[in-house]
């Protein structure tokens, strides 16, 4: 079954959205220049209710070129088992992070072997875009992925929506799709019906329809 990572969540309705949708992962930005970052102690709150929830879901941190000592303290308050690794890090750094990390890529580097984690998912995989660490909205080379996808079992994000996402998934056959700006109303408030639609849309291709 193909993972659903709903990210971005900045309010606590919407961490519960995306949740009743019937997401497998949520992420939380907290890198400042994004429209989706969070403050870490906000964070805290919107986590204190979800843990409260019980269910399946793994939580996310993204994180753009910040220290390991920054991403541990993190992922300690808030109470996140995951880093995505979105800026210029090096493979020593998910070394650092004894499994917990996982690296974002914007294209498809020569040297990503080096960075490929030993559980899924092995990376993320999203559209190249000048100056912005993801979140763009431009979809991603399939068709790179696709050959990626034989060999690893990767996350594919970039441009994914309720309307494409489907298609994504059959073409690629990746583990699990990332999604942000395809289920907002506006850049950082989540669309509940969108985030539905976009599950249904995932699961109706697992389902063989």
């Amino acid at each position: 079954m193909t993972k659903i990572k709903i990210c971005g969540i900045k309010t606590l309705n919407d961490a519960l959205a995306a949740m009743d949708a019937g997401a497998d992962l949520i992420g939380f930005n907290f890198y400042p220049k994004s429209p989706r970052y969070v403050e870490v102690g906000f964070c805290r709150g919107i986590m204190s209710v979800m843990r409260t929830r019980g269910g399946h879901i793994r939580y996310v941190g993204v994180f753009v070129n910040a220290s390991v000592g920054e991403i541990h303290a993190t992922m300690e308050t808030c109470g996140i088992s995951l880093a995505q690794l979105h800026g210029d890090e090096h493979p020593e750094m998910l070394q650092e992070l004894n499994g917990k990390g996982f690296k974002a890529f914007r294209g498809v580097p020569k040297n990503i072997n080096d960075f490929a984690r030993q559980k899924a998912p092995a990376f993320l995989l999203d559209a190249s875009v000048k100056g912005m660490y993801g979140g763009s909205g431009v979809t991603a080379d399939w068709s790179m992925a696709t050959e990626v996808a034989k060999t690893y079992p990767l996350l594919l994000a970039g441009g994914l929506t309720p309307q494409n996402v489907a298609d994504a998934v059959r073409q690629v056959k990746p583990w699990g799709v990332d999604v942000a700006s395809g289920v907002e109303s506006e850049p950082g408030k989540k669309d509940a019906a969108k985030m539905a639609a976009f599950v249904r849309a995932v699961k109706t291709v697992d389902d063989g329809q």
